[in-house]
């Protein structure tokens, strides 16, 4: 106790010095509180921490060694300083740091719902299409022939294309003659049900356990994201509780091997490879006897991209589809083509190409979310009469969903 009032005695002679110090400088300093026999010191930073909510900013951690003590039961002094910390707010920039994180979650982790999502990823269409048209019948009182005509420039510069421009004129044109349509403000909603109507190509159920193993092709040109959509679908085929297998079959260019390698480990599913510079065919074929002796249930082959207009190139596509009908004689199950939608219409020219190569049997859809071109998927369905499968609106592993014609016409308009 003599020891403590020594110390007291050398504290108040520290605060006179420092009060004249204040009255030299006009700075101040807090003032220490008493700590009596018994009694630990805790850092101003560690109290102040236990009122904070949340994870506990770096800013306020305490200082090397001097953390509290939890073995002594000793009554806790208070620290003025805690209210302050407590009601603080976060440094500059922690705020926008945090919503940042939020909207780049780990794969896998939902951010909202899907429609939700698909209509964020939309909007550059919808601007380039729908709200143009909504501009078009403000305060118009009926549907002539001018608007008709503007209404035509819209869908054509929407990349619906000429065809299926035409198509959507035809049919509005007539209920138009018939009565059926005269105010300007339902153009909106019948366009909307024509494009949902275009959309939903009649097709077969894709069912992945007609056929076991179920063989899928997939192809297209350089740079639609074709290996990472492989690897995708991969994914998605092993939450639905399928045993997927992927097949290397671009041994064209260097990296595409190990890019699906990548996947492979990534998703958990083997991949049948071979060297680069490999005859593609003849994965395919290595790929059949492994899925049989694996018991797998889907093989998604992974083929090289390739140029629409170069044709030894199809016919390295043609060979790969003889090889696996040879060995498997109602092989290939599903022949898909991934078309960038950002292309607009290029990729149209490619499904038509495509399909005349080798025939097709569903497309998917790709960077949706970077572009306004995304009316160019009406022109394609509704010249080619190839369902849409699937759909990629991001980089996320659960952003190649299946294509539901209703569900995309609802986040467009």
């Amino acid at each position: 106790m003599i020891r403590w009032f020594k110390r007291k005695e050398k504290k108040d002679r520290g605060q006179k010095r420092e009060n004249l110090r204040e009255t030299e400088t006009g700075e101040k300093e807090e003032p220490e509180e008493d700590i009596f026999p018994g009694q630990t010191r805790v850092p101003e930073e560690a109290a102040g921490a236990k009122t904070l909510e949340g994870p506990e900013p770096e800013t306020f951690a305490p200082a090397e060694g001097g953390g509290q003590d939890n073995s002594l039961s000793g009554k806790q002094a208070p620290s003025k300083a805690a209210p302050n910390l407590a009601a603080a707010p976060p440094p500059p920039g922690d705020e926008e740091t945090l919503e940042e994180e939020d909207e780049t979650p780990e794969d896998g982790v939902p951010e909202g719902g899907f429609f939700r999502r698909l209509r964020g990823r939309l909007k550059g269409t919808r601007e380039k299409f729908v709200h143009r048209i909504d501009r078009l019948v403000l305060g118009k009182k009926v549907i002539d022939e001018e608007l008709l005509d503007e209404l035509e420039e819209i869908l054509i510069t929407s990349d619906l294309g000429v065809r299926t421009t035409g198509m959507l004129l035809g049919k509005v044109a007539g209920k138009v003659k018939r009565k059926e349509l005269s105010d300007p403000a339902r153009l909106r909603e019948q366009i909307r049900e024509e494009i949902r109507s275009v959309l939903s190509v009649e097709a077969p159920v894709l069912d992945y356990r007609a056929h076991k193993p179920f063989v899928v092709m997939i192809v297209g040109v350089n740079g639609t994201g074709k290996t990472t959509t492989t690897g995708k679908l991969a994914n998605q085929l092993k939450q639905q509780g399928l045993k997927p297998m992927l097949a290397a079959c671009d041994t064209f260019r260097a990296a595409a091997v190990e890019q699906l390698s990548i996947w492979g480990e990534r998703t958990g599913v083997p991949v049948v490879k071979q060297k680069s510079g490999s005859d593609p065919s003849a994965v395919a074929f290595d790929a059949l006897d492994a899925a049989v002796s694996r018991d797998i249930d889907v093989i998604l082959m992974d083929t090289a991209g390739r140029m629409h207009t170069k044709v030894n190139l199809m016919e390295e596509l043609k060979k790969i589809h003889r090889v696996i009908n040879k060995k498997m004689p109602d092989a290939p199950h599903e022949v898909f083509l991934v078309l960038d939608a950002s292309t607009g219409q290029n990729a149209l020219s490619q499904a038509k190409l495509f399909k005349e190569g080798i025939g097709l049997t569903g497309l998917i859809l790709t960077k949706l979310d970077g572009t306004a071109k995304g009316g160019v998927i009406a022109a394609i369905c509704d010249e080619l009469q190839v369902p849409v499968r699937y759909i990629g609106i991001g980089e996320r592993l659960d952003d190649l969903r299946p294509f539901d014609a209703e569900e995309f016409t609802n986040a467009l308009f």
